[in-house]
């Protein structure tokens, strides 16, 4: 059932999975300067607005050796790489699976953003710009999955 195609209703006159992948391009794009920025043992710059370069010192910063910004990377790509591939062929599991994927992103990047807040006292623009497109996917993703119409088992179907 997860395999099937279900074409997608249009949103905002487009297929769905062309939003998405915008928008997973942006999150790709501030992931990516951070990440380059952290391994080349620089500090985000954030113009006038300050607090990037304490979020970015913090002992937050990285799991264990790796940047934060790198598992944004990684999310990034395997949502765009998900909504490309749902827009290609409108098959249900690829819209079901970059749903769960963000939800599991957001998951995470509310944590940052209490971490943000409340232990480390100041705000990353770079990190609430990706925080505000991944929650951005995830609504998108559950009103597509909410108005799409699921699959529908034949007989005979395996799943």
């Amino acid at each position: 059932m997860l395999t099937r195609r279900v074409p997608a209703r249009p949103l905002l006159g487009m297929h769905p999975a062309i939003i998405l992948a915008v928008l997973d391009t942006i999150g790709l794009i501030v992931a990516g300067y951070l990440t380059v920025v952290e391994l080349s043992g620089g500090l985000p710059t954030c113009g006038p607005i300050t607090g990037c370069e304490e979020v970015a010192l913090s002992e937050y910063a990285h799991i264990g050796p790796i940047p934060v910004a790198v598992f944004g990377v990684v999310l990034s790509v395997a949502l765009l790489a998900l909504a490309l591939a749902w827009w290609k062929t409108d098959i249900y599991g690829l819209l079901l699976a970059h749903y769960a994927l963000s939800l599991i992103g957001v998951l995470f990047d509310g944590y940052f953003l209490y971490l943000q807040v409340f232990v480390i006292e100041a705000i990353c623009i770079w990190c609430v710009t990706y925080e505000v497109s991944l929650l951005a996917r995830f609504l998108i993703a559950l009103l597509v999955w909410y108005r799409q119409p699921p699959p529908t088992a034949t007989a005979g179907d395996d799943g």
